[in-house]
């Protein structure tokens, strides 16, 4: 496919109609600082909220790096109690994205964050689950649900968190691993990784966040993930760059969150556009939207402005999304070809806009 330009809110406009994938994305992180309030309400929990008003609520989300970030959204989970809260939740997210024109969601969950409060592993994944099926014949938007081990909780708690997960595993397509990264390498987890694998999970790992592009060798090397999340600090390592683009590893990058959490403090664009020219398999996400400021389009928004993408470029990003995805081969073939049709259609057709 040649180069193709469109201009200015044509881009914009393009972003809004292409479908996608979502592949990096926190359901805990879509919590809204509206419906925080409205579940504390509900539940009575009011008093567990750092903050007390929506103004507040918004004014916190300042972060200096990961950790300050973490601190509000463990803090803004304690109004998850009930599978009701979960649906709402999961819900809220779903209508967003099918807004986004996504149309398959691989969703991560933290049952330590909510069985660390007593809240029984299955009220959290029933109330998501029972959403995502809801999605998939009100909305037509597919999913998949990845459940991650809080690292900082250690291995021995992960192990135990995947033993409690079996039981659901037709619910459950793969396992992930997040929160705080620095010191806390992936090779930690190498032993129940292995397990989920032989259990039949998907894998993927956050790594190169605000950890180094080592802890993203350690992730492929000795977890052997299907995915790395976020992975910009790979740029530092050029044998690495030269690995992952030769194994079309993907990254499922999220470039709002990168920019909020400072994790290049202002050359991040730079970062992005030199990853994007090693032919790495580079997706757009949203990670923890209601945080970060922007939902996936956003996200894809603020590269194509900073990068001054052409359209051939968001073409292959939003074709990267598919490529990167657990989607079976046949559903995936479906969509790449809805993609392309929608693309050339929006080409051809400047009168329709």
């Amino acid at each position: 496919m040649a180069p193709l330009s469109v201009e200015g809110g044509d881009i914009l406009q393009l972003i809004s109609v292409l479908p996608k994938a979502q592949l990096h994305l926190h359901i805990e992180g879509t919590l809204e600082p509206e419906l925080m309030f409205e579940l504390a309400t509900r539940n009575g929990v009011l008093h567990k909220l750092p903050h007390k008003s929506l103004e507040e609520a918004q004014a916190a989300y300042n972060f200096h790096h990961l950790q300050s970030f973490l601190d509000l959204y463990y803090a803004g989970c304690a109004v998850l109690i009930t599978k009701q809260d979960f649906y709402d939740l999961t819900w809220a997210y779903l209508k967003r994205a099918a807004a986004d024109s996504v149309v398959h969601a691989e969703i991560f969950f933290d049952p330590q964050t909510h069985t660390g409060r007593d809240v029984p592993f299955a009220t959290a994944l029933q109330g998501i689950s029972e959403a995502l099926a809801d999605a998939k014949t009100k909305l037509g938007l597919s999913s998949h649900l990845i459940m991650c081990f809080l690292r900082h909780l250690g291995p021995e708690s992960a192990m135990t968190t995947l033993n409690e997960a079996l039981p659901f595993k037709e619910h459950i397509k793969g396992v992930g691993l997040d929160s705080s990264e620095l010191g806390f390498p992936p090779s930690l987890f190498q032993e129940v990784f292995e397990l989920a694998a032989k259990e039949g999970f998907k894998v993927v790992a956050h790594a190169g966040e605000e950890g180094p592009a080592e802890y993203v060798w350690e992730a492929v090397n000795h977890l052997n993930v299907d995915r790395i999340d976020h992975g910009v600090k790979s740029i530092e390592d050029a044998a690495l760059c030269a690995h992952l683009s030769k194994a079309q590893t993907p990254l499922t990058v999220c470039p709002l969150s990168n920019v909020k959490l400072k994790v290049y403090d202002g050359v991040l664009v730079e970062k992005l556009q030199v990853l994007l020219k090693q032919g790495m398999c580079i997706t757009i996400n949203s990670d923890d939207p209601a945080y970060f400021g922007g939902y996936v389009n956003a996200n894809y928004a603020f590269l194509a402005q900073s990068l001054g993408l052409v359209a051939e470029e968001i073409y292959e990003l939003h074709k990267n999304s598919f490529v990167a995805s657990f989607l079976d081969d046949e559903i995936r073939a479906a969509h790449l070809s809805s993609l392309d049709q929608i693309f050339k259609q929006f080409l051809v057709s400047p009168a329709d806009r």
